[in-house]
């Protein structure tokens, strides 16, 4: 199952039809508990947007197991730095397929799963239900360990969008009251406003360091029905060891032909290498422009818990034209 998903707001929602819950930065993820067919105690899978298991990467997670015996929950995994999501720390857990490396990790730096709606109890599937009926059951199962919780939800929109803005959180998502839970759909019955300008974006090409052949800065774009549509080159942020494992996972990807759409400015396209518009990373910029083009854009991270086809051209550019 893939999660429900949010759009694009320009302003939080008003009115006692809706409620408002903090935006966290990090990785969504399913957390199904469930019986084995051939019976045992509870385990957890732990799945991405793109339904990629990654329950291995989490060990800390696993004690979701001993709550209860079945139930399939939606939330935010995320790695506080401070009180703080931090989306780069978070990063370097994403690959991770060794048990051992993943112990060393979370032992060095642990997770917390914001747990926000329940899916499906003891076999019975909730999704039909309201987003207030499923809240309520939620909260009376009292998930509180130490590498959970149930964060609160709140009415005054506007005030939890100040209060996340002052404290560096990402922002805000509010809810409708009465809808119910569509997975996999991008629906008006959930809105998003985020503070800061972060998108998801496909990678279609790199060029090297000036003087270097080192990756200096990757093209990016979105999705679009002749191919990718160029937002420009992003370099910020991919100095050393960033760009090194990026460039690795380039380099098996390369292509002949450019994967963009149209022709590509001459300086973006002299010693550039193409490579299939596989990989999805976050990025930031102040705003896009007409053509469209990134402005002053920076490399946040890789997106391994998406594929090329979840990235919603509309939900990006909209994001960044109101910047």
């Amino acid at each position: 199952m893939r999660p429900m998903l949010a759009s694009p707001s320009p302003r939080v929602p008003r009115g006692a039809q809706w409620v408002h819950e903090v935006k966290w930065d990090g990785m969504r993820a399913l957390a199904d508990v469930s019986v084995p067919a051939a019976g045992g105690p509870s385990r957890l899978r732990l799945a991405t947007r793109t339904e990629r298991d990654v329950t291995v990467a989490f060990p800390e997670l696993a004690g979701l197991a001993d709550t209860f015996e079945d139930m399939l929950l939606d939330g935010e995994v995320v790695l506080l730095r401070g009180g703080v999501p931090s989306f780069q720390a978070l990063a370097e857990r994403f690959h991770v397929t060794s048990a051992r490396r993943a112990s060393t990790l979370a032992a060095r730096a642990p997770v917390t799963f914001m747990v926000f709606d329940l899916l499906r109890l003891y076999g019975v599937p909730l999704l039909d239900r309201t987003w207030e009926e499923r809240r309520a059951t939620l909260e009376r199962l009292e998930l509180a360990g130490p590498h959970w919780q149930v964060p609160p939800v709140f009415d005054d929109g506007e005030l939890l969008l100040d209060a996340t803005r002052e404290q560096h959180l990402e922002g805000v998502v509010s809810k409708r009251r009465g809808s119910p839970y569509r997975p996999g759909v991008r629906s008006e019955d959930w809105l998003k406003l985020p503070h800061r300008t972060a998108v998801s974006v496909v990678v279609g090409g790199w060029m090297p360091e000036k003087g270097s052949p080192r990756l200096g800065a990757v093209h990016v774009g979105v999705p679009g029905p002749d191919g990718l549509v160029y937002l420009g080159r992003v370099g910020s942020g991919l100095a050393g060891k960033v760009g090194e494992a990026l460039a690795r996972e380039l380099a098996p990807l390369t292509r002949e032909a450019s994967p963009f759409s149209g022709e590509l400015p001459r300086e973006d396209r002299v010693g550039a290498t193409w490579v299939e518009p596989v990989l999805v990373a976050d990025v930031e910029a102040l705003a896009v422009t007409t053509q469209p083009r990134l402005r002053q854009p920076s490399w946040r991270g890789r997106r391994p818990d998406l594929e090329a086809g979840d990235v919603d051209p509309a939900d990006v550019l909209e994001g960044l034209r109101r910047a």
